[in-house]
C-alpha cells in the first residue's frame, strides 16, 4: 500500500508560522469507511430498486383499474328547456315571474290583454246563431222536395194508366170505324151492283121505273154511309193519334221526374249539407275564439326553474314569439361526447361516475343511450370528405348518461355545468 502524501499545513491557520504535517490515519479506519461506504451503496440500490418496483406495480395497478373505465372532460349536464311562446297576439297587460323563479306546470307567466279576444268570441257566437237559423229554414225543404216527387212520381204513373186506357178506346174506335167502313163499302159496292143492273133492266123495261129509283136511292145512300164511314174513321185515327202523343208526353214527362228527382233532391241535401257544415264550422270558429280568451294567460307548461324571462308589460307580442325559457330541472341527464375509440366496450345499463366541477362531488348513474350520429354530422354545416382535402380526424359520438334519482344535491345541477363522466366497462 502506498504511503499516503502529507501534506503540510498552517498551525492555526497561520501561513506565516512553520509547516506541521497531519498525522496519517490508522489503517484500521480507512477500511470501516469503505465498508460503510459499501453498505451505503447497497442501501441505496435496494432503496432505488424497491423504489422501482412500488413504482412498477402502482402503474400497473393503476394500468389495470383503469382499463375497466372509460372517462371524457367533454361532458355536461342537460336538461329539456321549454321556450314558451305566445298563441294568440296582443299587448302584455301582466307578468307574473322573475328569472330563475321556480314555477309548477300550469302556473302563469304572463297575461295578454283579452279585449279584441272577447270580441272575436262574441262575434263567433253570433255566426253560429245564424248558421243554425240557416240550418233550420233549410231543413223541411229536403223532406218537401221528396214528398213533391213523390207526388208527381205518382200523378205521372196515373196518367200514364189514364193515357194509356184513353188510347186503347181510340185504337178501339178506330178499329171499330174501320170495320164500319168495310161494311159500308161493302154495302155501296152491292148498290152499285144492283143500280148498273137496274139500269140493264129498265132499259128494256124489265123492272118498274121505282124499282130502278129505288136502287138508285140505295146506291147514293150507300156512298153516302161510305162518305161518314170514312170520315168517322179519320176522326177515330186522329183521336188515336192525339192519344198517342200525349201518351208520348205523359211518359216524358214520367222519365223526366224520374231522372229529375233524385237529382233536385240532391241538391236539397247538399245544401243541407252546406248549411250544416256552415254551422259546424261556426262552431268551430267559436272554440277556438274561446281557446283564444283561455291563451291570454300564457302558462307554464311543465315544471321547473325560469331561465329566461324576454318579455315586459307593454310590450306587443305575436303568436310563436318566446315569452320565457324553462328549465325542467327535475329531469337531468349527463351528455358525454366520447372519442368513437372510446365507444367499443360502452353499453346501456352499465354503471357511471359523474364528477360535477361545480359541486367537487359525484353522482351516480347509468349509460341510458349511445347517439345516432357524430357531432359533426348533426352540426349546421357538416364536414364534406369528399373534397380531395380529407384529414382523418378522431370524431366524437354524445352517449347519454342518466343520473340516479334520489341522490343528495340533485336539485343544485343546472343544464350546461361542466362534469367528468367515468364509466366502468368490462375489462
Amino acid at each position: 500500500m502506498a504511503e499516503p502524501t502529507q501534506t503540510p499545513t498552517p498551525r492555526n491557520g497561520d501561513p506565516s508560522g512553520p509547516p506541521v504535517f497531519d498525522e496519517p490515519p490508522p489503517e484500521g479506519d480507512a477500511a470501516a469507511k469503505d465498508a460503510a461506504r459499501a453498505r451505503k451503496r447497497r442501501r441505496v440500490r435496494l432503496a432505488v430498486g424497491a423504489g422501482v418496483l412500488v413504482v412498477a406495480l402502482v402503474g400497473l395497478g393503476y394500468y389495470l383499474y383503469e382499463r375497466r373505465f372509460e372517462s371524457t372532460d367533454d361532458a355536461q349536464i342537460d336538461a329539456n328547456i321549454s321556450n314558451v311562446g305566445a298563441r294568440v297576439p296582443g299587448t302584455i297587460v301582466r307578468v307574473d315571474v322573475e328569472e330563475n323563479q321556480r314555477v309548477t306546470a300550469g302556473q302563469p307567466l304572463a297575461e295578454i290583454d283579452p279585449t279584441d279576444l272577447g270580441v272575436a268570441l262574441a262575434q263567433a257566437k253570433a255566426e253560429v246563431a245564424q248558421a243554425a237559423a240557416q240550418l233550420a229554414a233549410e231543413d223541411p225543404s229536403v223532406q218537401i222536395t221528396e214528398t213533391s216527387n213523390a207526388t208527381a212520381l205518382t200523378n205521372a204513373s196515373a196518367n200514364i194508366s189514364s193515357a194509356s186506357a184513353a188510347l186503347a178506346s181510340a185504337q178501339h174506335d178506330a178499329e171499330q170505324a174501320a170495320a164500319h167502313l168495310a161494311e159500308a163499302r161493302a154495302n155501296q159496292r152491292t148498290a152499285r151492283l144492283d143500280l148498273q143492273r137496274g139500269e140493264q133492266l129498265v132499259q128494256h123495261d124489265a123492272i118498274p121505273r121505282a124499282e130502278f129509283d129505288r136502287r138508285q136511292s140505295a146506291a147514293q145512300a150507300a156512298d153516302a154511309v161510305v162518305t161518314g164511314a170514312e170520315k168517322a174513321v179519320e176522326a177515330a185515327r186522329a183521336r188515336a193519334a192525339q192519344q198517342q202523343a200525349l201518351m208520348s208526353g205523359i211518359r216524358s214527362r214520367l222519365v223526366e221526374v224520374r231522372k229529375n228527382s233524385p237529382r233536385e233532391l240532391e241538391a236539397r241535401q247538399a245544401t243541407l249539407s252546406f248549411r250544416q257544415a256552415n254551422l259546424e264550422l261556426a262552431k268551430a270558429q267559436a272554440r277556438q275564439a274561446e281557446l283564444n280568451v283561455g291563451y291570454a294567460t300564457v302558462r307554464s307548461p311543465v315544471a321547473g326553474i325560469v331561465a329566461r324571462r324576454a318579455v315586459n308589460v307593454g310590450d306587443s307580442v305575436a303568436p310563436g314569439q318566446s315569452l320565457a325559457a324553462v328549465t325542467q330541472t327535475d329531469d337531468l341527464w349527463v351528455t358525454a361526447n366520447f372519442r368513437e375509440t372510446q365507444l367499443r366496450r360502452i353499453r346501456p345499463g352499465q354503471r357511471a361516475t359523474v364528477h360535477v366541477d361545480a359541486l367537487a362531488r359525484d353522482f351516480g348513474g347509468y349509460v341510458e343511450s349511445t347517439g345516432g350520429a357524430t357531432g359533426s354530422r348533426v352540426s349546421l354545416f357538416p364536414p364534406e370528405n369528399a373534397t380531395g382535402n380529407y384529414v382523418k380526424v378522431v370524431q366524437r359520438i354524445p352517449v347519454r348518461i342518466r343520473l340516479d334519482a334520489g341522490q343528495a344535491d340533485l336539485e343544485r345541477l343546472r343544464p350546461g355545468m361542466s362534469v367528468e363522466p367515468k364509466v366502468r366497462v368490462a375489462p
